[in-house]
């Protein structure tokens, strides 16, 4: 018995794992140029949200027709893919359905299953690609998705079509096959979809059946690997992040903005309020704001490598509903392209963060910062909690706090309430002046 084949599949086994862990490792590096934070708090609601959102689906079903399409890739995914273990042990060890004989009946019924799945994931990401490239839904239309993000998802929808059909081939050769007593194919029966392809297989010669049912197979398992480490590169990484992502999720109410520690420390010592802050400054003055992703955190990072790009948060977005230029989905893609920009620099021992471009400026400008209405639309839209707003508001610390660059309208309003504590110019003293009005008209 030959033990090349067997050789192949371990080289091609351990070069993918080679290339996804490296790819890993920069990933990682990436999201932690961002500053550390910490939120550990609540686990057993963090646990709770991650299964709810992310395991459970629960903020997609709000679009009822592309959450029912993408439950079934989504669970196709997660099932399809046990029959994957049987496909790695089959290529280490040299077998041919090694589960097959223990299983009995029951592994009949679980092909069954994995079979209706792959269909189901092929008829939905056929109308995927018709949603995308026919209809052409809005959301899927504007300016940040021309080019490789709207090749990209065309590019995973054709993929994964592609290596159902695989398996249903492979199937259908393999019961002709089993039927003839070829070898050692198992009969298994009762394969209802693949099944419906064996008519067209039969009138073929075993030799030529092998090949078909070998090819699909080599296909199949080399397909899957190659795909695990194409969405490392893809906005498809949300498969793997969306976990993480949904427990880190911001748990306080949406609408309550984080304070500045530095500034809230500074504004108690002059109330001579006592704090927890250290009497000593710090040896390096902080930047307030965010200029670049060094000054995000390290969720904010992970957010942008976590986003699908589904544009659920810019249909939302009233600014963006008025033609304004802001687009919540365009924030999270620049912070992962800003992100991944800097992490191959640093890999080619370039300058990395001090190469001369920034977060604002060279991808996010002033104009679409000053449009958000910080309404959290789009941080409600998102199937996997992901939060541009944070964003957002610290990119506008830092243009009104380190450059003083705001609009003056806002100058005055911010001046006012410094002063006055209303965006209005008049003393807290005559606040109430319009009520004692009212009260003088109704004596």
């Amino acid at each position: 018995m030959s033990f090349l084949p067997q050789l192949i599949f371990l080289i091609i086994l351990l070069a993918a794992g080679y290339f996804l862990i490296k790819r890993v490792k920069f990933l990682r590096r990436n999201i932690f140029l961002g500053k550390a934070e910490t939120r550990n708090d609540q686990p057993e609601k963090r646990w709770k949200t991650m299964l709810l959102v992310a395991f459970g689906q629960q903020k997609m079903f709000k679009r009822f027709i592309p959450a029912f399409l993408h439950f079934f890739v989504y669970v196709g995914f997660l099932v399809i893919n046990l029959e994957v273990l049987e496909f790695v042990i089959d290529g280490i060890v040299g077998t041919h359905r090694i589960f097959a004989p223990f299983l009995g009946s029951a592994y009949t019924v679980a092909m069954n299953i994995f079979e209706f799945l792959a269909v189901a994931v092929l008829v939905s990401c056929v109308i995927f690609l018709i949603r995308r490239n026919v209809t052409r839904i809005p959301r899927f239309t504007k300016p940040e998705m021309k080019g490789w993000p709207a090749m990209d998802a065309n590019i995973i929808l054709v993929i994964e079509i592609v290596l159902m059909i695989a398996i249903l081939k492979m199937n259908a050769a393999d019961q002709v096959l089993a039927s003839r007593g070829v070898g050692h194919y198992i009969p298994v029966g009762g394969l209802f979809f693949s099944g419906l392809l064996t008519p067209m297989f039969e009138s073929f010669s075993s030799e030529f059946l092998i090949f078909v049912e070998r090819a699909a197979w080599w296909f199949h398992i080399v397909g899957i690997l190659a795909f695990a480490i194409y969405v490392t590169y893809s906005k498809h990484l949300h498969i793997f992040l969306a976990f993480p992502n949904t427990w880190y999720s911001n748990l306080k109410p949406k609408g309550e903005m984080e304070n500045m520690p530095a500034v809230t420390n500074e504004v108690n010592m002059m109330l001579g309020i006592p704090s927890d802050a250290p009497t000593d400054p710090p040896a390096e003055i902080g930047r307030f704001g965010a200029k670049d992703i060094n000054d995000l955190s390290w969720i904010n990072v992970m957010n942008a490598y976590s986003c699908t790009e589904c544009g659920r948060c810019t249909s939302e977005c009233p600014a963006n509903i008025t033609g304004k230029k802001l687009s919540p989905r365009k924030i999270m893609m620049d912070v992962r392209d800003r992100a991944e920009e800097v992490g191959k620099s640093l890999d080619s021992g370039g300058k990395g963060l001090e190469d001369g471009k920034s977060l604002l400026g060279d991808y996010i400008t002033k104009e679409e910062l000053n449009a958000c209405t910080s309404c959290n639309a789009c941080v409600e839209a998102c199937p996997v909690n992901i939060d541009p707003l944070a964003i957002i508001l610290e990119m506008r610390r830092y243009v009104a706090m380190e450059e003083s660059g705001t609009p003056a309208q806002w100058n005055a309003m911010f001046q006012n309430m410094e002063t006055s504590f209303a965006p209005w110019k008049f003393s807290p003293q005559d606040r109430f002046n319009w009520a004692e009005k009212v009260k003088e008209e109704e004596m």
